[in-house]
């Protein structure tokens, strides 16, 4: 079953051709290590197409390599270049404004930090960290704030999708710590328009030439769309029904997986 909004947030008449598709890793192609069904043969569909594909994803779970190899077993087709993560956009933030912080991240997603100083931390940076989501740590990380230090969320998820069901994403938290410090984290990842543009920088089309396609109605399709770019949600992945209407404007396409998005552009945004 496809849904499709109407109006889109641009008329296809003032929208220009089609160059990329932004492409959601977890809830959207695969579940942990179980692919979505027909996910494989519909990215090799897309890869035919005259598009740029990229992949973009708030997954803090793990580093860009642990998740290129991921993938790999899964059988995608997906050069690790072509992956652009929030992790990658929280180490450009660091760098570019020279900061130690405390990574509040899981303990397999610390590679993507290498060669970042971390000595008398003066910034505090938080993903998906259940090991270390506990009393003391989120203390230690609420008085570093207290006594100036910003607050870094690699992105605000509310939850993501496990094979045992749905589970708290870094987005709770990361309220809690806003909450109890009085103040407001800088997110770098979805839905930030500034993560939209990056991933688009180097594909060399600006947002009215792209399309996201992704499961979480908030982070993925409005994100993107606000960053002028085309929404479709997918309804696998964390998507819970109604969460189409959760979002202003409503996506420009609702479908129930990635293989039906796919057949939707091929058909009709080329």
């Amino acid at each position: 079953m496809i849904y499709r909004s109407c109006p889109p947030p641009l008329s296809m008449a003032a929208r220009r051709a089609l160059k990329a598709v932004l492409v959601d890793l977890s809830g959207t192609l695969h579940i942990e290590d179980s692919a979505i069904p027909g996910a494989q043969e519909a990215l090799k569909r897309l890869r035919s197409a005259p598009v740029a594909v990229k992949f973009v994803t708030n997954t803090t779970k793990e580093c860009k390599r642990t998740l290129f190899e991921r993938l790999k077993k899964l059988e995608f087709d997906i050069p690790e270049d072509e992956i652009f993560t929030s992790l990658t956009a929280a180490r450009n933030l660091l760098e570019h404004k020279q900061l130690r912080p405390v990574l509040l991240v899981e303990d397999s997603a610390l590679e993507d930090f290498q060669g970042i100083d971390t000595s008398d931390p003066n910034a505090v940076v938080i993903g998906l960290a259940p090991e270390h989501f506990n009393y003391q740590t989120m203390n230690s990380a609420f008085r570093l704030i207290l006594d100036g230090a910003p607050l870094i969320a690699i992105h605000k998820a509310r939850c993501y999708k496990r094979k045992d069901g749905l589970a708290l994403g870094p987005g709770p938290f990361v309220t809690g710590l806003e909450y109890a410090a009085d103040t407001k984290a800088t997110v770098v990842g979805k839905p930030e328009k500034t993560f939209f543009l990056e991933a688009l920088r180097d594909l060399g089309c600006s947002p009215e030439e792209a399309v996201m396609i992704g499961d979480d109605a908030r982070d993925d399709v409005g994100g993107a769309q606000n960053a002028g770019m085309l929404g479709i949600l997918v309804r696998t992945g964390k998507y819970r029904q109604g969460d189409e209407g959760k979002i202003n404007p409503l996506p420009y396409l609702t479908c129930d997986c990635f293989p039906q998005a796919v057949e939707h552009i091929i058909e009709n945004l080329l």
